[in-house]
């Protein structure tokens, strides 16, 4: 099977490339041409074939699409730069998936179209009991959930053959920079994880599965990660040698994540071979030989995240 893949550097797509070529498919990945992308072009696996362009780019997407059986939509813009810069994120979220669209119905065969979503798009839910089931209520809370919900109709509507994901948090297995967002969601709200690799797993089982087709799944690790934030923040941090961070330093407001139901998703794809410990195992692996600086720098690094903290006081004791 010939599968395009849009996004397949980013975190998700760098993980489903190598599996789908070891599933035997031939892979096209679509992206943009910036000196990220061309570098991380250089690691993709041996025989995926490259297609530069921009989403946005209606004749460049229909290019990309010629001759594919599949499509997996992945390119998004993603928080925190959907909240920075919103109107460069509906451009990418909302009218590149029309592109998307538009491309697959214009092939003589129109190819099955697999779209990412995610679990945030069930809104606020931490006053009710979890798991959540993907026919709850949709509700956006933000520009990304709010693109999402509208591509999904679209989707549904577009007369293709379609399957969306809903992913869960998909945490990138190497050291990351932090962010001021980090400190908006309440320590105590449920989050769900979910290993890149098996990500990809189920990606490129979906394509080849014919009951996938026609449906919206929940794909989240299971529920051996199925954590609170706090506890998923602190274990994620320690992997990287930092210790925890102090409560006062977060937002007490509930946010849009939640433990999911994936029963149907692992009953008819069978990827969730990790818990949330590899997840932890993995970023600090990426660590590498900086592993040893941990006991300098970890405490240095705390400092510096905590700085970022809209909610604690700039006088506070970094303890």
């Amino acid at each position: 099977m010939k599968v395009l893949v849009t996004g397949g550097a980013g975190n998700i797509g760098s993980h489903a490339l190598p599996e789908l070529v070891a599933h035997g498919h031939t892979v096209r990945s679509f992206e943009r041409s910036t000196t990220a992308g061309r570098r991380a072009a250089r690691d993709l696996p041996p025989g995926v074939e490259v297609v530069w362009g921009d989403i946005t780019d209606a004749a460049a997407v229909r290019g990309a699409a010629a001759g594919v059986d599949a499509v997996v939509h992945l390119a998004a813009v993603i928080p925190p730069a959907a909240d920075e810069e919103p109107e460069r994120a509906r451009a990418v979220n909302v009218d590149g998936t029309a592109n998307v669209v538009a491309a697959c119905r214009a092939q003589p065969t129109p190819p099955r179209l697999l779209f990412s979503s995610t679990f945030d798009v069930h809104g606020y839910t931490l006053d009710k009991p979890p798991p959540r089931h993907v026919d709850d209520p949709l509700v956006a809370t933000n520009p990304y959930t709010e693109h999402k919900i509208q591509c999904e109709e679209l989707i549904r509507q577009s007369g293709l053959t379609w399957c969306i994901f809903r992913f869960a948090d998909v945490p990138i297995l190497a050291v990351r920079d932090p962010h001021p967002i980090m400190f908006e969601i309440g320590l105590d709200n449920r989050i769900e994880a979910l290993h890149a690799d098996d990500a990809g797993l189920a990606i490129a089982r979906a394509v080849e599965t014919p009951e996938v087709w026609g449906r919206i799944l929940f794909v989240g690790g299971g529920p051996t990660c199925q954590l609170t934030y706090r506890e998923y923040l602190t274990r994620l941090l320690a992997a990287m040698g930092v210790p925890p961070l102090p409560d006062d330093a977060f937002s007490t407001a509930v946010y849009a994540t939640d433990w999911i139901d994936t029963a149907e998703s692992e009953a008819l794809l069978h990827y969730q071979r990790h818990d949330f410990t590899d997840i932890a195992e993995a970023v600090a692996a990426s660590l590498g030989w900086r592993r040893r600086l941990v006991p300098l720098v970890g405490p240095l690094a705390r400092r510096a995240i905590l700085r970022l903290s809209p909610y604690r006081s700039r006088s506070a004791p970094n303890h």
